[in-house]
């Protein structure tokens, strides 16, 4: 499909500026490209989520998503004690130095050098000493069976062109029974513009289409990507990679809480959910 307008200005126009971005098409993207394009987004991006998000997501704390869930009040992740636990998709790794601290052998994984840079000055500032490893969610480099739990706080997910693949290699370094808990951008946003405000409440795109939202460069390459899935589809791929889905969280925008965080806003969230948690168990 022919390029559609350019990105809308605003956060992310350094990024933009050194990936050479200059506009939107949606197209398929095969896995090679996907990982190329956002290994440099969020290699590009990395300082600048930092600065605007960093102090939300804190050095070692547990946020599921922009309304503020977190892991100390929800416990979708049960008792970690002693248990070794897999962030998945770390960012800055944050969830995994808050599962540390409260006594789990947690190692985090990331495709971006550079969020794993802002991971690393995590690490001294807390003391808080979190294996980081970067890789792809498709192929985790990570022994069978040697995990207790593995989470994803919005990591790696949107990102990847198989969630079947991402789904059977946790499945596959997880132990049986073990929980596999993830927060995404609820899918019915996908039919919204990816605006805060009023425009950001009128339909504009189809929920069943799932081809790929992709910033492209003047030569067509992709400097970044995000796929699509219905709710449906993550219920099928989570089955089908033999998981047991126990809880599907939609958070309700909180009272008071004011932050505009991209498309969040309190706007938008008292109107329909902005999150979706999935919370499943390995066979």
């Amino acid at each position: 499909m022919p390029p559609e307008q350019a990105p809308a200005p605003g956060r992310h126009d350094a990024a933009e500026h050194r990936l050479g971005t200059t506009e939107v098409a949606y197209r398929e993207v095969g896995g090679a490209e996907a990982a190329a394009a956002n290994l440099a987004w969020w290699d590009a991006d990395a300082d600048d989520y930092q600065a605007e998000h960093g102090g939300f997501l804190g050095d070692a704390d547990f946020v599921w998503c922009p309304e503020g869930v977190r892991e100390a009040e929800a416990r979708l992740l049960g008792d970690v004690r002693g248990k070794r636990v897999l962030e998945v998709g770390c960012g800055q790794a944050a969830c995994a130095r808050w599962l540390a601290a409260q006594g789990a052998d947690a190692v985090a994984t990331d495709l971006s050098a550079g969020m794993l840079r802002h991971a690393r000055d995590g690490n001294e500032r807390t003391g808080l000493a979190v294996p980081l490893v970067q890789a792809n969610a498709e192929h985790l480099p990570l022994a069978s069976g040697s995990f207790d739990a593995a989470c994803s706080a919005f990591g790696a997910i949107p990102f990847v062109a198989s969630v079947d693949t991402v789904f059977a290699e946790v499945h596959r370094v997880l132990r049986p029974g073990a929980p596999w808990v993830f927060s995404v951008t609820h899918p019915m946003r996908w039919i919204f513009p990816d605006d805060p405000g009023p425009q950001g409440l009128t339909v504009t795109q189809p929920y069943f289409d799932r081809t790929p939202y992709v910033e492209v460069d003047d030569e067509g390459t992709a400097t970044y990507v995000e796929y699509h899935h219905t709710l449906g589809d993550y219920v099928r791929a989570l089955a089908g990679a033999g998981f047991t889905l126990t809880d599907l969280v939609e958070p309700e925008w909180p009272a008071g809480h004011t932050r505009v965080w991209g498309q969040w806003s309190p706007l938008r969230g008292k109107l329909f959910p902005g999150t979706a948690i999935f919370r499943t168990h390995r066979s």
